[in-house]
């Protein structure tokens, strides 16, 4: 057999011969080749479609999915957990302000039930609905957590200044001279010009004098920093204290001293004991008021009390 190949242009261009071994082989060899191809062209198509395997990839998908879901799971239960330890660190905080609000009440001296920190906020006002479209979202909590965590600490900075002044105050107040500084007795000479009671002659009283008996309880008038503790010419056995502020008080003709220098004593601490040391004509406390270096008239501190 034989196939003659024409042109359009130039007409017969030639002829095959069918009966040629090279023409078979060839022809042969281009049949497999697209025999193969249709093959595995049908076998992946056939493959695609394999219910088999389609739930191999369906099942893959899900675990990929659980995986996810677990993961997001996670996410949110440490954003509660998150969420609970402010909360819980807040909580700790009001109980702070409520222990801090209540010892200012106290030191303050503000009436019973003006101030009560132990107590939830008064609260009132009608209950309206919550419409849905108003509900808080997470992000909205968050938020007013923030918001709330910094007004806390804000108030609880402004608590920490008030308690400091109110506390400085009742430091002034205790260093402060007031009060007798011995129970009893009387104030046998008082502060100013008198007759000296052993040359008789005008002198300088710069203190007052409490007639006693011996043993008698002396305490200090303020608290302050015992500065002398010792006999002093003219005093006998002496304490000076110093309170600060420029104050300085004195205990004079003690027959014993129960502080030493460098000790912090308190208001009402006891110091000392009446005796007759010193110029002494009898037993008795001799008192003095120091303000800046100069001595003032005790009696204004002494009846403050």
């Amino acid at each position: 057999m034989q196939l003659i190949l024409l042109s359009n242009v130039r007409g017969p261009v030639g002829q095959l011969c069918l009966t040629s071994r090279r023409v078979w082989l060839g022809l042969s060899a281009i049949a497999l080749v697209v025999g193969a191809g249709t093959f595995y062209a049908g076998y992946r198509v056939a493959a695609a479609t394999n219910p088999a395997e389609s739930v191999v990839t369906l099942r893959t998908d899900l675990a990929q999915q659980e995986s996810q879901l677990q993961a997001t799971r996670r996410t949110l239960q440490q954003n509660v957990d998150a969420l609970a330890l402010r909360l819980g660190l807040m909580n700790a905080q009001v109980v702070r302000l409520e222990a801090l609000g209540s010892r200012l009440t106290s030191i303050a001296g503000f009436d019973d039930g003006e101030f009560d920190f132990s107590a939830p906020p008064s609260l009132g006002g009608p209950e309206q609905p919550l419409e849905v479209s108003d509900r808080v979202q997470l992000a909205e909590v968050i938020s007013t957590l923030d918001a709330l965590d910094q007004q806390l600490a804000d108030r609880s900075q402004q608590l920490d200044v008030l308690e400091d002044v109110l506390l400085n105050r009742r430091v002034q107040d205790e260093v402060l001279p007031e009060g007798r500084p011995v129970i009893g007795g009387y104030i046998s000479s008082g502060f100013g010009n008198r007759t000296d009671p052993f040359t008789g002659r005008l002198a300088f009283h710069q203190g007052v004098d409490f007639a006693g008996r011996p043993g008698a309880d002396v305490s200090a008038v303020g608290s302050g920093v015992v500065v002398w503790s010792g006999p002093r010419y003219g005093y006998g056995e002496l304490v000076e204290i110093n309170h600060g502020n420029g104050y300085v008080t004195r205990y004079a003709h003690l027959a014993d001293n129960l502080v030493a220098a460098g000790d912090t004593v308190e208001r009402g601490q006891l110091i000392a004991r009446v005796g007759r040391t010193g110029r002494a004509t009898g037993h008795n406390l001799h008192f003095e008021v120091l303000l800046n270096g100069r001595p003032v008239n005790p009696l204004p501190y002494v009846r403050k009390q």
